[in-house]
């Protein structure tokens, strides 16, 4: 094969892999001062960062051989999906040349694990090492690393790398156990934390350097370790886990190895699957649901028992968002006065973001919020005017029942859809 042809190939079979997001990645010093790329610049992509840039990744497997059998992954080894694999030189190359085009502003890595984890995590460092040694490349790399290799690999994959990523690939230990026999909870656990820890270690010592940055500044700068952390993936869907274990799991995903983000990837029947494996995809839309809570969760102050209480089922609700459910679960806390209400409430008022909240808070220093101001914020009036009340403003419809409120949010099925 050719090196378009091998692309062709590897780059389609890394679309399963959703955990490609650039977010808090930070600029790299260049060696020489003339050196490629940056994560700062405009892509013309799918990867977005906090303040809304859009940074293009080149994103691609090193190669869709696997001995792992897997049995919800196309790449599996008894699968008969035409297989690839590039050399280190080539997935170097064409990312220099992608970038070279503006075509991308990254890269974005994982692979199949050829021979053994420890040989193929060998060839994922030496890409970036590459990259970034021999050829000054300070764009944005991610790597998708093997959790079974060894410690002092997943360190040198973090001294190159922006971010790191190791999946937990289904939400509990059973369900890996049966339908992927070669890979272990507890080492992918394992593999997390040696990177939660070296982040820690390297923090700390750029904590100590700084303190004698007035004397040799320049030379006592502290080198990065994965500065844009951490994040893991799960499939949904492949296994019955309802969505309070996924949200649990997840919690506890985010306090133990401080993870940046835990993606949530609907399961798709692929050919020649399992007998054990769902013959449906599982519904886009409870992805979108699972998204939507793990932002309540991140930064609402939600917790996963409040989005989904285990004894009304463990599944949330796919026709009205989770703030929305969890809101007209509680009528008896609203209205919610826009003047009076603290942060913590007011952020539990569907329609009202953090932004729209934390101007709130500012105008009503000096005066009262009234409902002109929040039009003028742009938040979701629509959504928001039955929970609140404010000058100019107390619901007329108060007295509502939450069956007729549920019915004035609930989009038509199609429109629903064409959201997702």
């Amino acid at each position: 094969m050719n090196t378009i042809e091998k692309l062709a190939i590897l780059a389609d079979a890394a679309k399963y892999d959703a955990s490609c997001a650039s977010s808090g990645s930070s600029s790299r010093n260049s060696l020489s001062g003339t050196g490629i790329g940056s994560t700062e610049g405009s892509g013309i992509c799918h990867a977005y960062a906090p303040d809304g840039r859009c940074i293009s990744l080149l994103k691609v497997l090193l190669t869709n051989f696997c001995i792992y059998e897997c049995a919800y992954c196309i790449n599996r080894n008894s699968s008969e999906t035409p297989r690839a694999r590039f050399t280190v030189e080539e997935v170097v190359n064409l990312t220099l040349d992608f970038y070279r085009r503006n075509y991308i502003e990254g890269l974005f890595l994982s692979s199949g694990v050829i021979r053994n984890p420890d040989y193929t995590m060998e060839q994922l460092v030496e890409v970036a090492r590459s990259l970034r040694e021999d050829h000054d490349f300070r764009g944005y790399i991610h790597l998708k690393t093997i959790p079974d290799a060894d410690g002092e690999l997943l360190a040198n994959a973090g001294r190159y790398a922006d971010r790191l990523s190791i999946n937990v690939e289904l939400p509990s230990r059973k369900a890996l156990m049966d339908l992927a026999p070669e890979k272990d909870h507890r080492t992918i656990k394992l593999s997390m934390a040696r990177i939660r820890s070296r982040r820690e270690e390297f923090a700390a010592d750029k904590k100590a350097r700084h303190i004698t940055t007035s004397i040799t500044p320049r030379k006592n700068k502290a080198p990065k370790f994965a500065p844009a952390g951490q994040s893991t993936q799960m499939i949904i869907g492949a296994e019955p886990s309802n969505d309070a274990s996924i949200l649990k799991m997840s919690t506890n995903l985010y306090a133990a190895y401080d993870l940046k983000r835990v993606y949530y990837s609907a399961f798709s029947p692929i050919v020649d699957s399992p007998s054990t494996l769902p013959s449906v995809s599982a519904p886009l839309v409870r992805e979108h649901r699972l998204y939507q809570s793990d932002w309540l969760m991140r930064f609402y102050g939600f917790s996963a028992n409040e989005i989904v209480p285990e004894e009304e089922g463990g599944m949330l609700d796919l026709q009205i968002d989770p703030k929305l459910a969890w809101a007209l679960r509680n009528r008896h806390l609203f209205p919610v006065d826009l003047n009076r209400a603290s942060r913590e409430m007011l952020l539990r008022v569907p329609g009202l973001g953090i932004k729209t909240i934390t101007k709130i808070l500012k105008i009503r220093r000096w005066q009262s919020v009234k409902l002109t101001d929040l039009i003028a914020l742009k938040a979701s009036v629509k959504r928001a005017l039955p929970f609140i009340v404010c000058t100019g403003h107390s619901p007329a419809h108060a007295d509502l029942s939450t069956d007729k409120l549920r019915a004035m949010f609930v989009p038509p099925a199609e429109q629903l859809q064409l959201a997702i």
